[in-house]
């Protein structure tokens, strides 16, 4: 019997970036995780400021962070200072910190919500025992960067991931310590994830007076 086929559409399916702004989005300066941690606590969003404070200090990307459990940052009923996690993308583990201010969020919530070890952190509200999707996470953060002014059209979820990374290094440009932290196998990924090549040159190129 032949197998059916399959007949495609005259009309061009449009590019998916068409009409929008892609590359690199920009992380968040120390005064706007600020702004934004404050928004979140003033109005008592308990789920949205353990949301924020953990991508920040995990550094991990979306299709990671969303399908975080309870076991990935806890032993029982203890939040860890440290944690481990398998990337999706790579298959390689990255490991990532949990500051005092994000298991302090990260505890009330797990209590708040009766967690258990196996839960997702962050469930779905459309789907029961589904974690948060992409795009859902990807709303919330345009709703945390439209709160304090910031065009949304240059942020999104990779600002989460990139935000504490390019901190530290223009804290200590320690190239090789922000990439044990992403989780680059290459230096040279991320040396092109920071852009750090354009801003030293700039930098540098600003302090030269001639």
């Amino acid at each position: 019997m032949p197998f059916p086929i399959r007949l495609q559409s005259t009309s061009q399916k449009a590019c998916w970036n068409k009409g929008k702004l892609v590359g690199q989005k920009l992380p968040l300066k120390l005064e706007e995780i600020w702004s934004i941690r404050i928004r979140l606590e003033l109005a008592n969003n308990l789920r949205e400021l353990t949301m924020f404070n953990l991508a920040l200090d995990c550094k991990l990307r979306a299709c990671d962070f969303i399908k975080l459990k309870v076991l990935d940052i806890a032993h029982g009923a203890t939040i860890q200072s440290r944690a481990m996690l398998i990337q999706q993308k790579t298959g390689s583990s990255v490991q990532f910190e949990l500051t005092p201010k994000t298991r302090e969020s990260l505890q009330e919530w797990i209590t708040q919500k009766s967690l258990r070890s196996g839960d997702y952190l962050f469930g779905s509200r459309v789907k029961k025992d589904f974690h948060l999707t992409t795009r859902q996470y990807a709303r919330i953060v345009k709703k945390w960067i439209s709160s304090i002014g910031l065009d949304v059209t240059l942020y999104g979820t990779h600002t989460m991931r990139r935000t504490k990374a390019s901190l530290i290094y223009k804290k200590t440009k320690n190239l090789r310590a922000v990439q044990i932290l992403l989780g680059h196998t290459k230096l040279e990924s991320t040396v092109r994830y920071l852009g750090v090549e354009v801003d030293d040159a700039l930098e540098l190129s600003e302090a030269t007076d001639i």
